[in-house]
């Protein structure tokens, strides 16, 4: 499994010859200004919830590949209304995909499109794919319920946010870390804008003083699972 790094909270995955954009939030960031958007590649677009720094590009993605939409049942439903493929979920649920399997579980946030409409509760994603396990939180508070995610399987890697503010700090994503039991993290949602910049290294020496490493790849940089 290859995981691209967009920017903020924008990753591409592929696995077993299929595309995924995660969250893409790619044209108005000035970190991921030399992404083409039009040159990538998308069999599924999962969404975590309808902020406008994680839908920007869905649109515009999911017209130039003709990708499937994931997500809960109502941002489903909003992008199902303008004509787009849609695959509908909730929290616990899971489906097999041609590529995996992918389930969605809680997230301690907020959700509403920038238009206003109710973009469901917030969540993230546990891929099953490849003989590997990825969560992907979303944007989330630290939560005990995180513990449960390793219970089912043991994670290969877990895709935490890191910038504070919005979300989870370093401290506490450590904490979630220890949680879920697993020891590689790549961080994400942090440096995009001013609220959420982080100091890299202190952040590093934070999960390396857990005994956990903290991977921040460089925008449009990737690591293999």
């Amino acid at each position: 499994m290859k995981i691209t790094y967009y920017g903020h909270a924008s990753l591409g995955i592929e696995v077993n010859g299929t595309s995924i954009i995660v969250d893409p939030f790619i044209s108005a960031n000035e970190l991921a200004k030399h992404i083409d958007l039009n040159s990538l590649k998308a069999d599924y677009i999962l969404i975590t919830h309808a902020h406008g720094d994680h839908i920007l590009d869905v649109e515009t993605i999911a017209k130039n590949t003709g990708a499937t939409i994931v997500s809960n049942a109502e941002i489903a439903g909003y992008y199902e209304a303008k004509g787009f493929k849609t695959h509908p979920m909730n929290h616990g649920g899971s489906w097999q995909f041609n590529f995996g399997k992918v389930k969605y579980v809680n997230a301690i946030h907020s959700s509403s499109f920038p238009d206003g409409t109710y973009g469901g509760q917030p969540g993230g994603f546990v891929i099953e794919a490849d003989n590997k396990n990825v969560y992907i939180a979303g944007d989330t508070a630290l939560t005990y319920d995180m513990k449960l995610i390793s219970m089912r399987n043991p994670l290969d890697l877990a895709i935490l946010p890191i910038g504070d503010n919005f979300t989870m700090d370093v401290d506490d994503a450590a904490i979630a870390a220890e949680f879920l039991e697993v020891t590689t993290v790549l961080g994400y949602h942090y440096d995009t804008f001013g609220y959420i910049k982080i100091d890299h290294e202190v952040a590093k020496q934070k999960f390396a003083n857990k005994h956990k490493e903290l991977i921040l790849l460089p925008v449009g940089n990737s690591m293999e699972v």
